[in-house]
């Protein structure tokens, strides 16, 4: 049985048996975490010239949170572009993966074509998330160097998702895996660069995991040794010679995803989580002299930038999320607005920053995402935060209260506090939902 057979045979045994109650409440966090991501995303540059490009008229699927009517490939792609375009989306740590992006764009498309139940929905979900991050797993750090994971393996979990919901069978479920493979893809150069495009990779990933699930439902049929084979993905984007999944539902990966605390790059958290328990216990913004930032080899190549003046360079720089947090207090949708990223606070504490590894706080990742930040006032004294891990986090995880709170900061500015106190309610109630027509987005 090769690594996709193995993957559908999993997907397509746990039909039988219904989503365990914390397992169901985890999906539902995460539905509720890619909204409040994805509706402020929908209003971004990069979405938005999306929108406008492919200018949707019709179809099954909707756009969210307008409720537009769209073809259900060009909903999955504009909703996944929408759900990573604020870096507000949740993250498998230990696979340098963003899950709900793809994964859930692509249900929620699907889902809207089939008219399926809100139960459904949270299953594919689910199964999205565990075959996405497993594979994620397999191809390990190494895939990590060049490709962005989540446009690469992403397009898996949204594929997973849609054979889910049109309920294929293992062998139709294996091959959607297999086209998805062929189709998967993500450069990290993107946004290694000043760019725009990245949010585009989760974008394709979900239109790219529609695609091949709705082909192979058909018979279109892939090469089912396409991860492990000698010219497959795993070779292919990692090195990985003996590619295996192991560890499917034990636990199920959608109940250990951290979610963000902060709307920038994941590697600067805990850099930010330092910064502001040290703003917390009285450190000065005006009397910092300089900021030391020691953390681990993949944040300072990703994060690095030392002088960034749009809000996507922004928010992958350790330096300038780092001034941010100590001068603002978050690191929200605030911090990359044209005032923010031009405040002469933020500016001057940035060209104070001084950027390192730790080999140490390195040897913890990815199990750990760890960062130091040591500040220094102008009379010599020195200031000093370890943050181990990240707040959201699975080990330092938000409670239901708090993402309820973040939901309720992100979104009523979009929709307006009675609808989105509306969509909350639905949300949240998900599993009893019969029909997700009945989800309205207007």
């Amino acid at each position: 049985m090769t690594a996709v057979e193995a993957l559908a045979e999993f997907a397509v045994t746990q039909r039988r048996t219904p989503l365990t109650a914390d397992v169901r409440h985890a999906a539902v966090r995460a539905v509720v975490d890619w909204v409040s991501a994805t509706v402020p995303g929908s209003e971004t540059p990069a979405a938005r010239a999306l929108t406008e490009a492919l200018a949707p008229t019709s179809g099954p699927a909707r756009l969210i949170p307008s409720g537009r009517a769209a073809d259900v490939r060009t909903a999955a792609l504009l909703n996944g572009t929408a759900a990573h375009a604020a870096e507000l989306d949740d993250i498998y740590r230990d696979a340098f993966y963003h899950p709900g992006a793809p994964t859930v764009a692509a249900a929620f498309a699907v889902a809207d074509q089939l008219d399926s139940s809100g139960m459904d929905f949270l299953r594919a979900v689910t199964i999205g998330y565990e075959i996405g991050a497993r594979i994620a797993l397999a191809v390990g750090p190494a895939h990590y160097r060049n490709w962005h994971t989540t446009g690469t393996v992403g397009t898996f979990g949204a594929a997973a998702a849609a054979a889910e919901l049109l309920r294929l069978d293992a062998d139709r479920f294996a091959g959607a895996l297999a086209l998805a493979a062929t189709m998967a893809a993500g450069l990290q150069q993107t946004f290694r660069s000043p760019s725009t495009g990245k949010p585009l990779h989760a974008g394709h990933a979900a239109e790219a995991g529609v695609v091949a699930a709705l082909a192979a439902g058909k018979g279109l049929a892939g090469a089912l040794d396409v991860l492990e084979g000698p010219a497959g993905f795993g070779v292919a984007t990692a090195g990985v010679t003996d590619l295996t999944v192991t560890g499917l539902g034990d636990p199920f990966c959608v109940t250990a995803t951290t979610v963000k605390y902060h709307a920038c790059c994941g590697h600067t958290f805990a850099a930010v989580d330092a910064a502001l328990e040290l703003r917390a216990d009285g450190v000065g913004v005006d009397d910092i002299a300089d900021i030391e930032i020691e953390t681990y080899g993949t944040a300072t190549r990703v994060a690095g930038r030392t002088d960034p003046r749009e809000p996507d360079e922004a928010r992958f720089s350790l330096a300038y999320t780092v001034a941010a947090a100590l001068v603002l207090g978050s690191v929200r949708l605030r911090a990359f607005t044209p005032e923010a990223l031009t405040d002469p606070a933020i500016r001057g504490l940035v060209t104070r920053t001084t950027v390192r590894i730790d080999p140490e706080l390195d040897e913890l990742t990815p199990g750990r995402r760890a960062a130091r930040v040591r500040i220094t006032d102008r009379n010599g004294v020195s200031y000093e935060r370890l943050r181990l891990t990240r707040r959201g986090d699975p080990d330092d995880p938000l409670s239901d209260q708090e993402l309820r709170d973040k939901f309720d900061e992100l979104v009523p500015p979009f929709l307006g506090p009675s609808r989105a106190g509306t969509l909350a309610h639905a949300l949240w109630n998900l599993p009893s939902l019969a029909r997700m027509s009945a989800l309205d987005w207007r």
